[in-house]
């Protein structure tokens, strides 16, 4: 079988693009892995596949798969370089779309300047919707990993998150800690971990851990879930600049109940090619 793939990123956290519109494709778990390995493959930490919605004003399907083989709920710089894709490729005239994702409906919108704006949706707090195997409801939670303990926020953007707050990202273990607290056995489905530096209450510098890919060079659900713990804990503006070490996304999150986050960034196309499967 022989496919035609886009290969994006944003902010280098990069992506191959299929287009299940105008091609069928179903792929296996170790296809997947095999797409995605950086030697034998394309190589990228997730692949997208764009697919037809049959629902009743929903524009498009989103579909994620980790470099592991794993399908998971969201991902936002992916569903940036989603809207720059069916864009390009003339799947949509829209400005805006609706799709559904594993994890329910986001909206994405065209601006000015190749930007992508993102309505992730409303975050959401209770364990049990992470999901996390915490009592009770708190703003952070001890999570004992060896001998030390770390306090973590956790949050679901539709995938799940942990937030750490530390004084130097350039300094964190965010390998070593990041994969133990991904695993961890706390977090059944696993989960994403952020490690945050607050520069100022406008500004915080960020490394995410990612479920099933390892660190990458930005993560954008994981930018909404650090500039909303902040937010939570006091320590950050409605209106956050995260510096990830691909560049940069806006935040934004006004913390009252039932408020959607929106993310604000940019999208690119790198090349295009076909590959036999």
């Amino acid at each position: 079988m022989k496919i035609t793939f886009t290969k994006m990123h944003g902010l280098g956290n990069d992506f191959v693009v299929l287009d299940a519109v105008s091609q069928p494709i179903q792929l296996t778990s170790a296809q997947i892995r095999s797409l995605a390995d950086r030697h034998f493959g394309i190589g990228c930490d997730q692949i997208l596949m764009v697919e037809p919605c049959r629902s009743v004003g929903i524009d498009f399907r989103y579909r994620i798969f980790n470099a592991d083989g794993d399908e998971v709920e969201q991902c936002g710089n992916g569903a940036r370089c989603f809207m720059r894709f069916i864009l390009d490729k003339g799947l949509t005239q829209k400005e805006s779309v609706k799709v559904e994702t594993k994890s329910g409906t986001i909206i994405l919108y065209a601006e000015p300047n190749q930007q992508i704006r993102v309505n992730m949706g409303v975050p959401r707090f209770c364990p049990s919707d992470v999901p996390a195997l915490f009592e009770g409801n708190a703003l952070q939670y001890p999570v004992n990993v060896g001998d030390h303990t770390h306090h973590v926020a956790i949050v679901s953007m539709g995938n799940p998150h942990a937030v750490l707050i530390v004084d130097n990202i350039d300094t964190a273990p965010v390998a070593t800690l990041g994969a133990a607290l991904e695993s961890h056995h706390c977090f059944p489905k696993r989960i994403n971990v952020g490690f945050m530096q607050v520069v100022d209450r406008q500004n915080i510098r960020l490394r995410v851990y990612e479920r099933g890919a390892g660190e990458t060079l930005a993560c954008g659900t994981g930018a909404c879930a650090a500039a909303v713990t902040g937010k939570r804990l006091g320590v950050l503006a409605d209106a956050v600049n995260v510096h990830l070490a691909g560049g940069n996304l806006q935040i934004r999150w006004s913390g009252k109940e039932n408020d959607v986050v929106w993310m604000l960034g940019s999208a690119t196309t790198v090349f295009e090619g076909s590959i036999e499967i």
